[in-house]
């Protein structure tokens, strides 16, 4: 065992976050069979729970951050980026001599209560509805966000017998590559720049079953929380199932590679025809996407093959948690200029690694080799997003409109043009980019709008625009009915301040203007609404006005919005029961009440709850019904 991973396991061990609590969105019900179904609230969530103390999470935390500084300051010299290759000749152990032995103890007394004691928290939204009368009922199949789920290698060249079998994202070991020898970790996580497939002699694929997206490494929880609600109403893997998939590809070259999508629709006929039930899929974040994407491959002649009824006919019900579904804004600086810090789609864990341990320059070249994460570019154009006195979502007294997406303060060259729209911004980007970047984006997807219904039925035919729900089409499945749950309420980057990046070594163009800070902006950065991660008018726009529309939704689906307000606990590192937070939304309470009802069927009683103005600004948007 490597001495990174003793001191992990001597210090943190493998407790996991507490778990998060909120209110339900509704008091008791009768179904129509007559049976009562009371929803938990957030004082029976209190007696079923017990709570931890803050001083034992911050405690866990707190070590953390001990051990990155020890770190830190052990090899940091002149430089942003740490190069730790000296590192694999030093006994990480005697770091842990370096922290008082009262505080180490502490931690393990910590891990070892958390192995000892059952944490009914976890279980309590799951335990109290089957108290209820609400069972396991309809198959359900989860599809992970970006970045979340877990890539192993499998490869058996020299250069990657060391890794086999080995997670080089979402783990432990991920770190210690990236650590110790980035230039092969690179190597291995890099897709070919021509192919967009793995490099020759590289093979890395997605991890699967429950483990590839349930933590993404010790103790930083993802969707374990779902997972063990879902276990107490009666699931297990007979009538569960996480499709992970490698979110480095673009769909196209998942189903290539991976047969992913065939893979998806046997999963869901094998659950439909052992159930007798339809299934409901959940999907998070970027998986809505590739789940909207598989929705027209499926159907589609030549590719899934199942023809106009399949979707009707199998799938129940469509989750769709915090669903970028007109991307994330954020994304864009990652790609331009490898602006990493609360930027990329990503999160603390790989946040932290990627800008300590790889450059700027470094960091663009890593994400514009992954065309799936461009698929989070921004969908919609100026009709969404805005124009250059205007966007749909500027509040009132608001100095600078967001429609001018990249502003410079200083335009007097072609690397600092004017400011620029959404639009601009991304032919700015395709004039910046090597030919390789422009071909496989120009290649695989389709950021605009379709005017009209005859437009998206030709569209249907066209797999680049599989992703955009603004130039295609919901299935043609008046039974199905989508659930948009996603929070509100937190900060999330909007529009940004750049510059020209003047320094002779780098080999950017450009960077965030960071020294930049007045009004609305701070450090080049302007914030809006959002979950902190995907806008609002991302997540809410299709569900509150787009899909109501005839020519995105022919077939009249049922679409029901369910907003839960970012309420976080300023003692809870994970934002606590009420968060809205992009990805600790999946561990919050009042999350798991919802979908545990639409998966024990009692759907059909979820009411609509809006607290956020994305009617509103949904009225706005230069997007008009036939």
């Amino acid at each position: 065992m490597s001495s990174l991973h003793t001191l992990r396991r001597r210090v943190l061990g493998d407790s996991s976050s507490e778990p998060s609590r909120a209110s339900s969105p509704n008091p008791a019900f009768k179904d129509k069979h007559g049976e009562h179904v009371t929803l938990v609230s957030t004082s029976k969530l209190k007696q079923l729970s017990s709570k931890r103390s803050k001083r034992r999470q911050w405690l866990v935390f707190g070590l953390g951050g001990l051990f990155g500084v020890l770190i830190a300051a052990f090899f940091a010299q002149q430089h942003d980026v740490i190069n730790l290759e000296g590192l694999m000749d030093m006994n990480l152990d005697s770091l842990l001599d370096a922290i008082p032995a009262g505080i180490v103890k502490d931690a393990k007394d910590i891990t070892r209560h958390e192995r000892e004691t059952v944490n009914y928290d976890s279980f309590a939204v799951g335990l109290h509805l089957q108290s209820q009368g609400v069972k396991a009922r309809h198959p359900v199949i989860m599809i992970p966000g970006v970045i979340s789920t877990g890539l192993e290698s499998w490869g058996t060249e020299e250069v990657s017998r060391q890794y086999f079998r080995k997670r080089l994202w979402g783990s432990w070991s991920m770190m210690r590559a990236l650590v110790l020898d980035k230039a092969s970790w690179k190597r291995h996580i890099m897709l070919d720049k021509l192919t967009g497939l793995d490099p020759p002699g590289i093979k890395l694929r997605a991890a699967q079953g429950f483990d590839a997206a349930d933590f993404f490494i010790t103790g930083y929880w993802i969707w374990s929380h779902i997972l063990e609600n879902l276990g107490a109403l009666g699931y297990d893997p007979s009538n569960a199932f996480t499709a992970a998939y490698d979110w480095r590809l673009s769909c196209g070259k998942l189903e290539l590679r991976d047969h992913y999508f065939t893979r998806l629709k046997a999963h869901i006929e094998t659950g439909f025809r052992t159930s007798g039930e339809k299934v409901v899929l959940i999907s998070h974040s970027m998986g809505s996407q590739v789940l909207f994407y598989f929705l027209h491959w499926v159907e589609a002649e030549g590719y899934g093959g199942g023809g106009p009824d399949w979707v009707d006919t199998f799938v129940d019900s469509w989750i769709n948690i915090s669903g970028s579904m007109l991307g994330a804004l954020k994304g864009y600086p990652a790609v331009l200029s490898g602006e990493m810090k609360d930027t990329a789609h990503l999160n603390a864990f790989a946040v932290y690694g990627l800008e300590r341990f790889l450059a700027k320059h470094e960091r663009v070249e890593l994400f514009r080799s992954m065309p799936g994460a461009s698929s989070m570019l921004p969908i919609g154009g100026n009709a969404v997003w805005g124009n250059k006195t205007f966007a749909p979502d500027d509040s009132k007294n608001q100095t600078v409109s967001y429609g001018t997406f990249i502003n410079f303060k200083e335009s007097n060259s072609t690397q600092s043009p004017a400011n620029l729209t959404v639009e601009e911004s991304h032919s700015y980007l395709m004039k910046n980019s090597d030919t390789w970047y422009q071909e496989q984006i120009q290649s695989t997807y389709s950021y605009g709008v379709a005017h009209s219904r005859a437009e998206v039925e030709r569209n249907g035919k066209d797999p680049r625009k599989w992703m955009n729900p603004l130039e295609t089409r919901l299935p043609l499945a008046p039974r199905l009915k989508v659930y948009c749950f996603y929070g509100v309420g937190k900060p999330t980057e909007r529009s940004y301040w750049y510059q020209e990046d003047r320094d002779p070594t780098s080999k950017l163009n450009v960077t965030i203007d960071t020294a930049l800070s007045y009004g609305e902006i701070d450090r080049g950065v302007v914030m809006g609404e959002g979950d902190g991660t995907v806008p609002l008018l991302s997540n809410g726009y299709m569900c509150a006005k787009g899909w109501r529309m005839n020519r995105y939704n022919p077939a009249g689906v049922t679409i029901k919005v369910y907003e839960m307000p970012h309420e976080p606990d300023r003692f809870s590192p994970r934002g606590g029961p009420n968060t809205g937070d992009h990805v600790d939304i999946l561990g919050r309470a009042s999350l798991n009440d919802l979908i545990l009802r639409v998966a024990g069927g009692k759907g059909n009683h979820v009411e609509e709850n809006y607290v956020s103005n994305i009617r509103e600004y949904s009225e706005k948007v230069k997007i008009y019904d036939d």
